[in-house]
């Protein structure tokens, strides 16, 4: 079996890479190096990760398509899964320190800092992706039900970044590079689109 039809390696080499980041963190967390706010850190890590590992999703199309790896299109369920595990990480941190559990306090708090109601919309939209990332799921809604109902993946990644410009008080230099990456990624699937009808043109010419 050849490197590149070894899927099963391929997963094992994403999921472990994926928990790393956590791993580490854990790892600092009980050394007790995790800075002077280990709180803020948590956050801010866990935030950041949901973005990267967002915007890896949207790139395994490009990739795919530019460079042929069509073996990162298996892996790219998983991938949205580990988005999605860092996202729940970034919400309990939340919850657990910033709210001390208290549940009721969240819509008030929602009220008072926006950046916090994009981030809960966008939290909100990655549940049904979860939800429906087993390949029961995809049968149940047929591929491209499931297909449109992925394409949330765009809205809440864009609304990641906007979460992560918002939360930033002075150096912007990071939300604007995850903007950057998320509009050329978008952008490709664009001119992708409007290329399909003029090559069904040619192609019935």
């Amino acid at each position: 079996m050849t490197f590149s039809t070894d899927s099963r390696f391929h997963r094992q080499l994403v999921f472990v890479n994926g928990l790393l980041p956590a791993l580490l963190i854990a790892i600092d967390a009980w050394r007790g190096q995790l800075g002077a706010n280990p709180v803020e850190f948590v956050t801010r890590a866990t935030g950041v990760l949901t973005l990267v590992f967002l915007i890896i999703t949207l790139l395994v199309t490009p990739l795919r398509k530019l460079c042929g790896w069509n073996w990162l299109l298996k892996q790219r369920r998983l991938l949205g899964l580990i988005a999605f595990f860092y996202g729940v990480a970034h919400l309990l941190t939340y919850l657990a320190f910033d709210r001390n559990w208290l549940l009721l306090s969240v819509p008030g708090d929602i009220a008072k800092r926006p950046f916090i109601a994009v981030g809960m919309f966008s939290f909100a939209l990655m549940l049904p992706l979860a939800i429906t990332s087993t390949n029961a799921m995809i049968k149940k809604l047929g591929g491209k039900r499931w297909g449109q109902l992925h394409r949330l993946t765009y809205v809440l990644t864009i609304g990641g970044v906007v979460h992560y410009y918002m939360l930033v008080k002075s150096d912007i230099t990071w939300p604007v590079i995850f903007g950057l990456m998320v509009a050329v990624l978008l952008g490709y699937r664009i001119v992708a689109a409007l290329k399909k009808p003029a090559k069904a043109q040619r192609r019935a010419a």
